[in-house]
């Protein structure tokens, strides 16, 4: 394995670094396991396929992932904006497409830090009148 096109995605406060290495057999190895042994639900390995499955380089590369933080949800997620932005340099041209399906753009929506005097980031304290 050789030259290969990097890219970093994150969602909430996971962190994938993704390599694509052309000419691949199509393997997807998230932190050293088969993507389907470490995301057990299908709903999840659809989400990773998502931007293969668009831009039609189902197989053609092998895509060796790190992720770390937060929750399997939220992982997957960043895994997907990674191999998006990978694809992005491997090829300019699949940018348009991956663009209108909306996996171009890093979900920037975290959670909220609780405030001094409430309860929460939102949530107040009960309030009596009397």
């Amino acid at each position: 394995m050789s030259e290969f096109f990097y890219g970093t995605g994150k969602r909430k406060t996971s962190v994938a670094r993704t390599r694509i290495y052309q000419g691949g057999t199509g393997r997807i190895i998230v932190n050293g396991r088969p993507y389907e042994e470490y995301f057990p639900r299908a709903t999840l390995q659809m989400i990773i396929r998502q931007p293969l499955n668009l831009t039609k380089t189902m197989g053609k590369f092998d895509i060796k992932i790190n992720v770390d933080g937060g929750g399997i949800a939220g992982q997957a997620q960043a895994v997907r904006h990674g191999i998006t932005r990978a694809l992005m340099e491997f090829d300019g041209g699949l940018r348009p497409s991956l663009k209108r399906a909306g996996l171009v753009t890093r979900d920037a929506r975290k959670k909220e830090r609780k405030k001094y005097g409430q309860r929460g980031a939102r949530a107040r304290f009960q309030y009596s009148k009397r």
